[in-house]
């Protein structure tokens, strides 16, 4: 396999916490699968996790080489492994501009600290 692209993202989680306390739930189900809700609802701090998984998914557009909103961005999952390491599934339109683009797999790494979320998403073909 070789390196089809590379994307990172760093979101500041104050700017993020802001949007979801002003948009309440309807933000979150926008961006985020239930499943991705559910675990960052068992965080203690619920915003750095969907921080970083918000993250993950503008570093995917990245490394796909697409714009912002080519697909909705719930169409990038961020799921873990039982071992706790993230990794990104891709449904409907992003599943479909992946293929287009020959890539197969996905290398994803997420950190966060109490001010900042980063996520760099390698995309595999």
């Amino acid at each position: 396999m070789e390196i089809v692209g590379l994307g990172p993202d760093l979101v500041e989680v104050a700017r993020f916490r802001l949007a979801l306390d002003r948009q309440g739930e309807r933000i979150a189900v926008r961006l985020f699968s239930d499943d991705e809700r559910s675990y960052a609802g068992k965080q203690k701090d619920p915003a750095k996790s969907l921080a970083a998984r918000f993250g993950a998914k503008e570093a995917v557009m990245k490394a796909m080489g697409v714009g912002l909103w080519k697909f909705k961005l719930r169409d990038v999952e961020v799921v873990r492994a039982k071992s706790g390491a993230p990794s990104v599934v891709l449904h409907g339109r992003a599943a479909e501009m992946a293929a287009e683009r020959g890539i197969t797999a996905w290398q994803l790494s997420l950190t966060h600290t109490n001010t900042t979320a980063l996520a760099v998403a390698i995309a595999l073909g």
